[in-house]
């Protein structure tokens, strides 16, 4: 039977390194992402390694546009295996009382909602298919267990992926719905490169911060995806070794 799989957040990053781990893996794999130019680009990449993808441009913060990427998957392939909930942003660091609402509802709407809504219909697909059940991934990150400083709307709907898992866990088992989470500490991506010139710590001191290679992440989500529905790893950390976590920081 075809296995397939949904990656959101699939045009650059862990995203696109976690779709190509999936395809390598003999998953056909959907592509969501806000910019088609990026999510075409990483079709070519699958398409050279001999795995079958299906673009669709989605913004994860409005629910009419995860309305129909999943309506396009049902309709064409009429199942779904495997989601991973990867799409994520975030604002400019700055201290708590500074936020504007604006930006707190945009991360909100993005990291929580979006994953909620896509988690909701994924359910609905998987629960309802022959044979029934499916996996479903959630990208936590590190923020889901220790905050950064100055990165309140960020690492709050972090903490609530953490309990959103739980609770599709649950909720999901009678579905024969497995669903986990992977927290990602300092995997070196375009968007976190800036992070070896220096970053804010607890202390008020910026300083650099080691980094693990992006591949890593994307073995781990694929090992994950790659289980029988009878296991689940309900959370994984995956953390560059010497990162500042453990301990005092």
């Amino acid at each position: 039977m075809n296995r397939i799989a949904l990656v959101t957040g699939a045009g650059s990053g862990i995203g696109r390194s976690s779709a190509l781990a999936l395809l390598r893996d003999g998953f056909t794999v959907v592509l969501a992402g806000r910019r088609r130019e990026a999510l075409e680009e990483t079709a070519q990449l699958g398409t050279e390694a001999g795995g079958e993808t299906l673009v669709v441009p989605t913004d994860v913060g409005d629910a009419a546009s995860i309305a129909q990427l999943f309506e396009q998957v049902d309709r064409t392939y009429g199942r779904l295996d495997v989601l991973f909930n990867n799409a994520g942003i975030n604002v400019a660091a700055k201290p708590l009382e500074d936020l504007t609402v604006e930006e707190w509802q945009s991360v909100v709407d993005t990291n929580l909602t979006g994953v909620f809504l896509c988690t909701q219909e994924a359910i609905r697909l998987m629960k309802n298919q022959d044979p029934m059940g499916g996996r479903i991934i959630n990208n936590g990150s590190i923020s889901a267990q220790t905050p950064r400083p100055n990165s309140a709307p960020y690492t709050a709907t972090k903490h609530a992926i953490t309990g959103l898992t739980k609770s599709t866990s649950l909720d999901g088992r009678k579905y024969n719905i497995a669903c986990g989470q992977i927290d990602i500490g300092n995997a070196l991506t375009k968007l976190s490169a800036k992070m070896q010139k220096g970053v804010l710590q607890a202390d008020g001191s910026t300083n650099t911060e080691d980094m693990m290679d992006v591949e890593d992440i994307a073995r781990s989500v694929a090992f994950m995806a790659s289980l029988p529905l009878e296991a689940n790893v309900l959370t994984m950390t995956v953390m560059a070794t010497k990162m500042p976590l453990v301990g005092r920081g």
